[in-house]
């Protein structure tokens, strides 16, 4: 790619100005109060894919927010590489704990991005990884290099679990038709430690609601004479693990893939400081399934966890109250052969065995998706590897993610595609924590390599 850092350079301050006045917009898909902004937010991406070269692009309506999409066609016996993103972000919730507003987005340098990094939500999580690619487009139309066909299919339903996605690829297969998929949502070791990730975790996430009394009973009058469904709703909770941390569901593990000695050796290759990760988190120790390291439970073991628990009184001051109901959100990551559906309903079957006698226990699924694993020995891998050595200086370390995109398996089923995950954010980039950011290097970075897995996959379809 002939003048690629020269064209970034030139370019740099429009393209962190562009980014930002995306960010600025509150693209909360979980939250109605935004629906607008949502859709405003669409349109901005239909502008910039304009802008950056493509010559159809269109807002698809869904049952729920639109899906944007894009090409550029120029040649149909050329390949065509399909690239994924999502314009809407979590919410920014706990506000309090942002440095600066979440959707006002200011550049602050740090210790892991001497050279700034954007904070605000969705800078990294996906609004800058998805816009790399659109600048990327941008270069390669103005300077007459794009070396194949390109389509881009935006959402803004990712971060609610996609319901949308998987009807809209159905009816649109042959719209969709593409020789690989290329998605950043996804994060790399390090700076100078360049990775792509090789798997994911699917996801199961469920809601939990335990009924005591049909009233709010005075604590007083009520204490220790009936069931209080918060007490028993962390006992039900607390059961679900055991002194190991092994998850106590009958059936979870069934499905659980094994990986070799050898494989987790490879794995164990990847740098890696204990310290420093307990540092990032100001934490004393790490914790997890007993019998494997840190990096092994966030990659290939499945999980459970709590992401919210309320019931009773939580206002200022005191109320001394026996709550009717008490609820809880769980997470479940899985890994691939688990499947998402028949994790859900072994929780459910399980939770509900353990109420005790005096509480009644709902359980509703919220959504999930499969676990997936890309081979290494792929075009579409060694393409991006490539793209990486040319602009990083070294080959990229394949690794498995512990995040969940479950739009991947999705596209291979419907599709019969491979998916490439090249992502350029850090694990300290705070992706749905407060403070999130996404360092300008890595923004511009993106930019730099992405044109290269362009022309490197083009060239092994030649």
């Amino acid at each position: 790619m002939k003048n690629v850092k020269e064209y970034i350079a030139n370019h740099k301050d429009r393209f962190l100005t562009e980014l930002i006045e995306l960010l600025k917009i509150p693209s909360i898909s979980a939250d109605s109060a935004f629906s607008q902004d949502v859709l405003d937010t669409a349109d901005a991406v239909k502008l910039a894919l304009e802008n950056a070269g493509c010559d159809i692009v269109e807002i698809h309506e869904t049952d729920g927010y639109p899906i944007v999409y894009g090409e550029k066609i120029i040649d149909k016996n050329l390949p065509t590489v399909l690239v994924y993103g999502h314009y809407d972000v979590q919410p920014p919730d706990p506000m309090d704990l942002w440095n600066s507003p979440p959707f006002e987005p200011v550049i602050r340098k740090t210790e892991l991005h001497p050279e700034g990094a954007i904070f605000a939500r969705g800078a990294c999580d996906d609004k800058g990884q998805m816009y790399m690619h659109v600048k990327a487009l941008e270069f390669m139309v103005k300077t007459d290099q794009l070396p194949c066909n390109i389509k881009f299919m935006i959402e803004g339903e990712e971060e609610v679990g996609s319901n949308n996605l998987a009807t809209y690829v159905s009816e649109n297969k042959e719209k969709l038709k593409n020789d690989v998929i290329l998605i950043s949502d996804t994060g790399m070791i390090a700076n100078d430690v360049p990775s792509i990730t090789t798997g994911l975790r699917g996801l199961s996430y469920v809601e939990v609601e335990v009924t005591g009394p049909n009233r709010d009973l005075h604590s007083g009058l009520y204490g220790g004479a009936v069931a209080n469904p918060i007490n028993i709703l962390a006992k039900m909770i607390a059961s679900l693990h055991d002194e190991n941390n092994h998850i106590t569901i009958p059936g979870f593990y069934d499905k659980v893939e094994q990986l070799s000695d050898a494989e987790r050796a490879e794995m164990a290759k990847a740098p890696f400081s204990l310290e420093a990760y307990q540092k990032s988190m100001d934490i004393e120790s790490v914790n997890g399934e007993k019998g494997y390291t840190t990096n092994e439970r966030n990659s290939i073991r499945p999980t459970l966890d709590v992401n919210g628990i309320w019931g009773g009184y939580i206002g200022e001051g005191a109320k001394t109250v026996i709550a009717s109901k008490a609820y809880a959100k769980i997470s479940m990551r899985l890994v691939p052969h688990q499947d998402w559906r028949e994790i859900t309903e072994l929780f459910k079957n399980h939770f509900e065995s353990i109420a005790p006698k005096g509480v009644r226990v709902k359980v509703k699924p919220h959504h999930g998706g499969q676990g997936y694993v890309t081979p290494i020995d792929t075009d579409g891998y060694q393409a991006a590897s490539k793209a990486y050595e040319s602009t990083f200086g070294k080959k990229p370390i394949p690794q498995r993610s512990g995040g969940s995109i479950p739009i991947v398996s999705l596209f291979e089923k419907e599709l019969d595609s491979k998916t490439i995950l090249m992502g350029f954010g850090l694990d300290s980039d705070a992706i749905h924590s407060p403070n999130e950011h996404f360092g300008v290097w890595n923004y511009l970075k993106g930019i730099e390599t992405i044109p290269y897995f362009f022309e490197y996959f083009a060239q092994s379809k030649g």
